[in-house]
């Protein structure tokens, strides 16, 4: 196959004296030079001043007939098969690659120089002293450098894209908790308005009577001064004319009229009655509920936007046999017929508890138990730490990493290292139990007054569960995020 050195220079061979370009529609003259036909004949157009003279050859100024032109076919020939020789030439660089100096295939590596080199290029001086391998055992320990380099390039890429995964999945939960708090704020403004207007309409109407007592007050109290003044108008009357009459006259039953003056009092009427003046002073007392109200809501709203709601469920491998859960394992209720249970390591056999799924290694987390006993029943809320004891008796106190407190009937005690009866103003029926991990918290309160009922203070080093007990027929209790 022609190198490419050879196809160029047969390229130049069949080259338009004119345009310098490859031949194209190659004509022969009377000298026997060729010329594209585009080219003769535009020269033929620009250099011919005199008619009469015959134009000569752009190459050797001979002359030649213009009409004489002839068509040469063999050279067209020649032309095209150049032209497909320097096509496959150019192929043959993209695909063998040769050397652009000597235009020779190249074979050849300079490790000194890290240069491809042909034979020539090889043989020549400044390559001698070199080290000078063949292309493929050249390439050999680089191929296994760059292995080596893929596989630990593929595996950051991949410890990267699973940072990526990680980092999007605590975006996508950052953003669902975000979401979450939006909506519980426009909840809980929401309720908070409502509570405002039907508060504003209360006092308003409060208000109002007030308005309309007084105003009632005021009428009366007019009507009685009115009647007064009267009376003492007719009075003062009846004593100037007897004052003005006869020595004779005015003597006549004098003192009857006397003792009619001196005996008469003036009722001084009160405009506003102390009752009604107590209601004006009690008034501000009517707005309290809602001081209680705004305070409640602050404080709530405050903590609902600091603690994750927890989506929790039971744990059905550990609750014990005697503890029937719900199909969605949000509620339990207290029987006394044993269930059919496996008897797993998670489970409990004495002390009739269940955990939730899941636990929590830190964060903030809040969950609401709505609590229904019957009569003599109790139920135990908290948190216990993972490695709690299953099996046998289980000491409710945080020395054995439970932090609980137990709601009975008519009382509830924190079960701290001695358990202690707590003073509430009213029993809840729905306990918030909330942990702070980092800090070492775990919070009881009602979840409908906002009461606080009881703080564990503890330092957690490993995981902990949500933790529940029941006892007594009909007992149950029933979770919630809210």
């Amino acid at each position: 196959m022609a190198s490419a050195a050879s196809v160029t220079s047969l390229a130049d061979e069949v080259n338009c004296p004119v345009c310098q370009g490859t031949l194209r529609e190659p004509v022969t003259i009377d000298c026997g030079h060729n010329f594209c036909r585009v080219c003769l004949t535009r020269y033929l157009e620009i250099t011919s001043p005199d008619p009469e003279e015959p134009p000569t050859c752009p190459l050797c100024k001979e002359p030649f007939r213009p009409g004489n032109f002839r068509p040469n076919w063999q050279l067209a020939n020649v032309v095209e098969n150049i032209e497909r020789l320097k096509l496959v030439s150019q192929m043959d660089l993209d695909e063998e690659d040769v050397c652009p100096e000597h235009g020779e295939k190249v074979y050849f590596f300079c490790e000194d120089d890290e240069m491809q080199l042909c034979v020539v290029c090889r043989e020549a001086w400044e390559h001698r002293a070199h080290t000078v391998r063949f292309l493929e055992d050249a390439a050999g320990p680089y191929r296994e450098q760059i292995q080596k380099c893929l596989e630990c390039l593929r595996k950051e890429r991949e410890e990267i894209q699973e940072i990526q995964s990680r980092e999007n999945r605590r975006i996508q939960v950052l953003l669902t908790q975000v979401a979450t708090k939006k909506q519980k704020v426009i909840s809980e403004f929401a309720h908070l308005s409502q509570f405002l207007e039907e508060q504003q309409n209360i006092l308003l109407d409060q208000l109002e009577k007030l308005d309309e007592d007084i105003l009632k007050h005021r009428d009366e109290f007019d009507v009685l001064v009115t009647g007064e003044i009267g009376r003492f108008n007719t009075l003062i009357e009846e004593l100037e004319e007897k004052k003005e009459r006869p020595a004779r006259e005015l003597l006549t039953d004098i003192r009857s009229t006397l003792i009619r003056c001196e005996t008469r009092r003036c009722r001084k009427p009160v405009a506003i009655s102390p009752e009604l003046g107590q209601r004006i002073r009690d008034f501000p007392q009517q707005a309290f509920p809602l001081q209680r109200e705004m305070k409640m809501f602050l404080e709530k709203l405050s903590f609902e936007l600091d603690y994750e709601p927890a989506h929790i469920s039971l744990d059905p491998r550990t609750s014990h046999p005697k503890l029937l859960l719900s199909e969605d394992y949000q509620q339990a209720r207290f029987s006394y017929k044993w269930q059919k249970s496996p008897d797993n390591p998670q489970r409990f056999d004495r002390a009739t508890c269940v955990l939730a799924h899941g636990g929590f290694t830190g964060g903030r987390h809040t969950w609401v138990v709505s609590v229904d006993l019957a009569h003599g029943g109790s139920c135990t809320l908290g948190v216990v730490s993972k490695d709690i004891r299953r099996k046998g008796e289980l000491r409710m106190r945080p020395e054995e990493g439970v932090w609980a407190v137990r709601l009975a009937w008519g009382f509830v005690s924190a079960l701290s290292s001695f358990p202690t009866r707590l003073t509430l103003e009213e029993q809840p029926q729905q306990v918030r139990v909330s942990i702070d991990y980092e800090v070492g918290w775990v919070t009881f309160a009602n979840a409908v007054t906002q009461e606080p009922i009881y703080t564990f203070t503890a330092s957690f080093t490993q995981k902990v569960f949500p933790f529940f007990g029941l006892w007594g027929r009909g007992s149950k209790f029933s979770l919630s995020s809210q």
